[in-house]
């Protein structure tokens, strides 16, 4: 666990600490228009009515002149009774206008807020794994969760106001020009300096709004990360240092947010003050007019009302802008993850549900579930070249038709990440795997044993060579297909906060019953699940850490086994067990095996022994192949990892299901 933070540029991969200065505000904001669009009807009407609540306000300061210039000057009461009786009638119509206004957009941008979400949570799961190794989760939940609320915000709220109140100074500008343009001169004063000053806040505030909002997602990281691992730091003591590293990164936001505050402190001290001297000028060349008679009192109230009813358009700019700044930045961040590559299956025939560019509210009656980890091809846009996962179907073996189990073919594997140039982690791997066949894979640490059985199931695509399940490419097959035929357990094992039964029965078909759930129970020696207090209806809490690391990987195993597979691949599956409950499993572990072609990644002797044969993968090779007890006798690098397992088993290891 980290006692120092990394830097938000190290959590988000690809960031460049310029993107801010180079991409164009307007162009981030654009992006949405497809989220948008079906709710822009509801938003255009509200900013009509929003204009129009603005312009009733512009009318307060003529009612105001009539009064000066007409009741008032004549002592007429009942005039200045009917001016404020004007002046209340036009206050409330502005009220209500933009109580409308504020009704029109709640329920619509809820929405998009919400299909934006869903699309995000669609795509995270379309996602390669090898995306999800390189981000930092708390970078992926920030994007979910605070830079979507800063884009409801500003959907609602600075997106109309930035027009309205152009609109509003502009209708209100005319309004004095046309009262006395010299005054109207004096007002319009401060605004090449305003623009200026706007220009070159815009562009300072855009690189820390990016700053801060990719450091509370290292923030949530760290959060996250401690309460995952609260056994860890509690265990070892570390909780000073990891509050340590909470604070420092704390202390480095509450920089940048405070870099922000005084940033936009300088654009309001400017914006505020600026106009404040042009009115106050204004009030002195319109009382020297007025003395003179060149300008009648009422109009003078007028144009000083409605100069001071521009006020807070103008001073609106700042934070308008600095929230405009925030939503490109969130937008940006959203669609770094979007705009990720998903997995390319050729195979599924069909367009991806999630392609980019078409709202949620606009396709929902086309995609009704959530994608199940990428069975849909990938959108490319207009004259983009194929994806080099996309490769043309390899033509079936001509005796494909007979079971021909699971075989490996000169399969290459470099991470998507390496240098081209590098060497790759398996580089020509050769195996067959006979129908009904188990076969255990061992080797050193670090040999690769686990990514080639990632391999299987495409967690992770070959680089080179191909896979075959009864003689079919895995690659002709959509991953939905596959993965109904090949069931995983891996040696560190996951569940979801959910009921025992719900994270077992994830591994069936549809129409799973408890029969199925108790025999892959039995299987898997998980009994336990039903002497927990609600049996298999208890929840198990988020990764299931209210259970032993035994009770964990027993309940992935029978998640592995409840829906009788095809193929079977197991990463190490029993390493947690004791040695008496690894042989109940085992013995238990031999029915099913006898009716399915297994893939067993084994450390101990006591694994290997539940296989036909056994496999040894050396420097991205299978070196070796045979049964347990042959390897010893001809492989000194077999014998030597089995003795490394077990200090004493050798040559004369037990005899019980050598060969089966």
């Amino acid at each position: 666990m980290p006692t120092k933070p990394a830097p938000a540029t190290d959590l988000v991969p690809d960031a460049a600490p310029d993107a801010a200065e180079k991409r164009s505000t307007v162009r981030a904001l654009l992006r949405l228009w497809p989220y948008v669009r079906p709710v822009r009807a509801r938003l255009g009407t509200a900013a009509v009515i929003a204009i129009l609540a603005s312009c009733v306000g512009l009318v307060i300061p003529l009612v105001l002149k009539w009064m000066v210039d007409g009741p008032v000057a004549d002592g007429d009461p009942a005039g200045v009774w009917l001016g404020a009786l004007y002046l209340l009638l036009l206050g409330l119509a502005e009220a209500l206008l933009f109580g409308v206004r504020r009704w029109l957009v709640a329920r619509p941008l809820a929405g998009v807020e919400a299909g934006m979400r869903a699309d995000l949570y669609r795509r995270l799961q379309r996602l390669p794994v090898a995306f999800h190794d390189r981000w930092a989760s708390g970078q992926l939940l920030s994007r979910g969760t605070t830079d979507l609320m800063l884009l409801r915000m500003f959907l609602a709220f600075p997106l109309t106001f930035l027009l309205v109140n152009g609109v509003t100074i502009l209708v209100g500008v005319g309004i004095m020009l046309v009262q006395d343009w010299t005054l109207g001169l004096v007002i319009l004063g401060p605004a090449i300096p305003v623009m200026i000053t706007c220009g070159i806040f815009e562009k300072k505030y855009s690189a820390v709004a990016r700053r801060a909002q990719d450091q509370v997602g290292d923030l949530t990281t760290v959060v996250e990360e401690s309460v995952l691992g609260i056994r860890i730091v509690k265990g070892f003591g570390r909780h000073r240092s990891q509050a340590r590293a909470f604070h420092e990164l704390s202390h480095t936001l509450r920089g940048t947010e405070l870099r922000k505050a005084r940033l936009l402190a300088a654009i309001w001290a400017v914006i505020v003050t600026l106009p404040e001297v042009a009115i106050g000028a204004a009030l002195v060349v319109g009382a020297v007019q007025v003395a003179d008679g060149a300008l009648s009192a009422g109009t003078l109230v007028a144009f000083l009302s409605t100069a001071l009813a521009l006020r807070w358009p103008v001073e609106s700019i700042g934070f308008l802008l600095a929230m405009s700044q925030e939503a490109a930045t969130a937008t940006d961040r959203y669609f770094e993850v979007m705009d990720a590559e998903v997995e390319a299956d050729p195979a599924a025939g069909g367009r991806a549900a999630g392609a980019m560019g078409v709202p949620p509210l606009e396709r929902s009656r086309e995609r009704g579930r959530v994608d199940d980890g990428g069975t849909s091809q990938a959108v490319r846009a207009p004259g983009e070249a194929p994806s080099s996962e996309q490769r043309p179907l390899p033509e079936v073996s001509a005796n494909a038709g007979r079971p021909q189990g699971l075989r490996f073919e000169h399969v290459r594997f470099r991470y998507p990440d390496a240098a081209p140039d590098s060497t790759p982690l398996l580089t020509d791997v050769d195996l067959h795997i006979r129908p009904g066949e188990s076969m255990a894979l061992v080797g050193a640490t670090g040999s690769g044993k686990t990514t080639l059985t990632a391999l299987v199931p495409r967690l992770h695509e070959v680089t080179e060579g191909r896979i075959t399940l009864d003689g079919e490419d895995i690659t002709a097959l959509s991953r939905e297909e596959l993965r109904s035929m090949v069931a995983v357990a891996f040696e560190e094992p996951t569940l979801f906060s959910a009921t025992v039964g719900e994270n077992v029965l994830m591994g069936a078909g549809e129409g799973a019953d408890d029969e199925a759930l108790d025999r892959a129970l039995a299987v898997a020696q998980a009994d336990f699940a039903h002497a927990l207090p609600q049996g298999t209806g208890t929840q198990v809490g988020e990764q299931g850490l209210s259970l032993s690391g035994g009770q964990r990987q027993r309940l992935a195993l029978a998640r592995a086994v409840v829906g009788r597979p095809r193929f079977l691949v197991l990463d190490d599956p029993l390493s947690a067990l004791d040695v008496h409950t690894e042989a109940a499993v085992e013995a238990a572990l031999r029915q099913v095996l006898a009716d399915t072609t297994a893939l067993i990644v084994a450390h101990r002797p006591s694994t290997v022994l539940l296989a036909d044969r056994v496999a040894l993968l050396s420097e991205g090779r299978i070196a070796a192949v045979g049964t347990h007890h042959e390897l010893l006798r001809t492989s000194p690098e077999y014998a030597h990892l089995m003795s490394g397992s077990d200090g004493h088993e050798g040559d004369e290891g037990p005899q019980e299901g050598d060969g089966r």
